[in-house]
């Protein structure tokens, strides 16, 4: 790998690092201020509203600037949420904030990697950069899971710093500055990012325009016989990811008796499954054989409702690990895929525009029904088996019209194709 892709990795782990950390504060947030129990799956839906309101118009910024200005300027508005929930602006509000940095941010994460590196080594690529994102999502929910423990936040507050007074006077603001601080980190390594040299055509400031253009990419890539099977994969696990975050939570506080602290743990104990399939996957699976990976996506939504039969930790952690890895596996493949096929076909930024699209679509409508599922009281065993039988259905429909396509021509030849 090319020196700047490891100064990439390193500014999207302290800033996912940070996100995920704000994500368990904002919760305890949530509960401190008595909060109604479906509130808190709309945390994720508000970060995630960005993705989808934004997509027209963060591809052509992602791609109007060199892509570490880009990441950035970005890092700095997530800061701007962390800042509103530290003056006690509703979490809400503040974690849409930090989800309209990071709808823009991701673009340019992404894009960067298509200008850097050539399409062979994209599997590889993805492998790592899902494998230290997910190892940032289980340092971030543990770090946040710690900052929020009375203790540690008795600590925080006890600490001073010679002659200056910064009147930090809650936990909840303790954990704030902690997690303020990866963000500056991340901006430090956004300034040491080098620029590719990738230069594209002058950005429509017409917003009509803009709209315009993501339409006719949008189109291009469900088209595309390869593009719409690896954007529905995707789009199907951050849909299902998202959810199982607080499926996670709610099953581990009625089934395993955990307090959030200790809850967000397990969120973590996922995350190191999908590490460790991520970089399975990076380095067992080429290029060529990515669509290969998908009945593994039927197995994952299989073995989450085995959750329903635990009510032991202990058990707990290898399953979560098994359901973890299964994603990871299936998942890294797709989205080098996906990166690759919208490169050939359109400009980087503008290709994980589209794709971050479709995916946080995908959150917020199963976030929503996961949310209007706990407004009605369901209990959490009846919604992890629709879940997990929701993810197994829908993988097969994905798999059935690949099979499909390939009776109209062999579309796994277009792999590897030089850009249009």
């Amino acid at each position: 790998m090319k020196r700047g892709f490891y100064t990439i990795m390193a500014a999207q782990f302290f800033s996912s690092l940070a996100d995920n950390a704000l994500l368990i504060a904002a919760m305890a947030l949530l509960i401190s201020m008595q909060a109604p129990g479906w509130m808190t799956p709309l945390l994720k839906l508000f970060f995630a509203l960005s993705y989808v309101l934004l997509a027209a118009y963060v591809g052509a910024f992602a791609d109007a600037l060199p892509k570490g200005k880009v990441m950035f300027i970005t890092n700095l508005i997530k800061v701007g949420g962390c800042a509103l929930m530290f003056f006690h602006v509703h979490p809400l509000i503040a974690y849409a904030l930090v989800g309209f940095g990071a709808a823009a941010y991701s673009p340019a994460k992404y894009g960067i990697l298509t200008e850097l590196l050539p399409a062979e080594k994209l599997v590889a690529a993805n492998g790592w950069i899902e494998g230290l994102t997910v190892s940032s999502i289980i340092l971030g929910t543990v770090l946040g899971g710690s900052l929020i423990d009375p203790r540690v936040s008795a600590a925080l507050l006890n600490f001073d710093f010679p002659l200056i007074d910064f009147s930090i006077n809650t936990p909840t603001e303790a954990a704030l500055c902690v997690i303020t601080a990866l963000y500056v980190l991340a901006a430090l390594f956004n300034l040491r990012i080098p620029d590719t040299g990738a230069r594209y055509e002058h950005q429509k400031p017409n917003p009509i325009k803009l709209i315009a253009d993501f339409g006719h990419c949008f189109s291009t890539l469900w088209r595309d016989k390869l593009g719409q099977i690896s954007l529905a994969v995707t789009t199907l696990f951050w849909g299902a990811g998202a959810t199982l975050q607080f499926i996670v939570l709610k099953w581990a506080g009625e089934s395993l008796g955990l307090p959030l602290n200790k809850a967000a743990i397990l969120q973590g104990v996922v995350a190191i499954g999908i590490a460790i399939g991520a970089v399975a996957a990076a380095r067992f699976v080429p290029l060529k054989k990515s669509l290969s990976v998908m009945p593994l996506g039927v197995a994952m939504g299989l073995v989450v409702t085995t959750m329903i039969f635990v009510h032991n930790v202990v058990i707990a952690y290898p399953l979560l690990i098994l359901v973890g890895a299964l994603a990871g596996f299936f998942v890294v493949p797709m989205n080098a895929l996906l990166q690759h096929r919208g490169h050939v076909l359109m400009s980087a930024g503008h290709s994980i525009a589209v794709q971050n699209f479709n995916e946080n679509l995908s959150v917020l409508i199963m976030l929503g029904l996961y949310a209007l599922m706990v407004s009605l009281d369901l209990h959490v065993k009846t919604v992890i088996v629709l879940f997990g039988l929701f993810v197994a259905g829908t993988m097969l429909l994905v798999m059935k019209r690949h099979a499909a396509n390939q009776k109209e021509f062999d579309s796994l030849a277009l792999i590897g194709e030089h850009k249009h």
